[in-house]
């Protein structure tokens, strides 16, 4: 096992040990000598680079939030017209719904630790404001909202359905009745 000096990849190894205890045990069975074990890293490791448990899961659930914005990012920043900007959020849907369910987990995870400590709360606040920027980029802010919702709604249902999950039509209607002034 590589020392401190020697292991710049250290925090690296220990932040996503930490995201991938959470997708299989849950935010419940974080703790220090879990992901020490987890990430091959010595336990004294953990306090080293973080304060606590709340400053690495706050961490962990920032870089996972980054993710997600980056993905949004790759759809939204392509489109170059509202025909564009509207096959890119559905496209996001589907790339969100039928992506890794790591993916799921983690946002459901943080959600629930949102809906109870302020601090996480903030954290989502913060990913939905950078989510929102991207889509005020082809929508105005009401209808942005709107859509961040939808996206958020949609990406869980067709994840969590059992059956044949709505079919991208299905999505594409959603977003242009949205998109589409009265």
């Amino acid at each position: 096992m590589a020392t401190g000096r020697t292991d710049p990849q250290r925090r690296e190894r220990i932040l996503a040990a930490t995201l991938d205890h959470i997708v299989e045990e849950g935010v419940a069975g974080v703790s220090h000598r879990k992901i020490a074990a987890r990430a091959a890293v010595p336990l004294g490791s953990m306090t080293y680079h973080f304060t606590g448990i709340d400053a690495l899961l706050r961490e962990a659930f920032t870089r996972f939030a980054d993710h997600i914005v980056a993905v949004f990012e790759e759809h939204l920043l392509r489109a170059e017209s509202p025909e564009q900007a509207r096959e890119a959020v559905t496209d996001l849907v589907h790339t969100l719904s039928e992506g890794p369910r790591r993916d799921l987990v983690l946002t459901q995870e943080l959600y629930t630790l949102a809906a109870r400590r302020p601090e996480y709360q903030e954290l989502t606040q913060a990913w939905m404001r950078r989510s929102r920027h991207l889509l005020e980029r082809h929508f105005d802010p009401g209808t942005a909202r709107q859509l961040d919702a939808l996206i958020e709604g949609l990406t869980l249902h067709r994840a969590l359905d059992n059956g044949a999950p709505h079919p991208r039509a299905l999505t594409r209607q959603a977003v242009t009745r949205i998109t589409t002034t009265a």
